[in-house]
């Protein structure tokens, strides 16, 4: 099973390790002691606290039908457009998303450095990496 330490954990939810460190001394993290005697947090106990700190926090509005799961709201920090297509940069915590849209789509839905906007990610192909285990 694999485990993480403190500061591992924290850069993975985008918090302090002295947050980590109070969430698991609260109990809302499962941590024992590594083989080094340090502090380290179980992998599964971690993928769950992750999955249920991030429900709701990009929630589809009730107004809109979709197919896609994958939502990111956030502010536009910069759009670059020409007289038929644009790039549109959102910052969603600490994802930064890109799309080549429509100049025109960037027109209809007013979209401007310092607007809300949700990007949804819908692809045949999801690409999946992970470091090689430490030995």
């Amino acid at each position: 099973m694999p485990s993480y330490s403190i500061g591992q954990a924290a850069e993975m939810l985008a918090v302090s390790p002295e947050t980590v460190r109070r969430w698991a001394d609260g109990g809302h993290l499962t941590m024992d002691r590594g083989g080094s005697g340090n502090r380290v947090i179980d992998g599964v106990s971690l993928a769950g606290f992750a999955t249920e700190r991030a429900e709701g926090l990009h929630p589809v509005s009730g107004e809109i039908l979709t197919s896609v799961r994958n939502s990111f709201a956030g502010i536009v920090t910069a759009v670059t457009a020409d007289d038929v297509v644009a790039q549109v940069e959102i910052q969603s915590g600490p994802h930064r998303l890109v799309s080549l849209i429509s100049r025109e789509s960037v027109d209809e839905l007013g979209l401007e450095v310092g607007v809300l906007a949700t990007a949804r990610v819908k692809s045949t192909n999801v690409h999946i990496d992970r470091p090689r285990p430490r030995s």
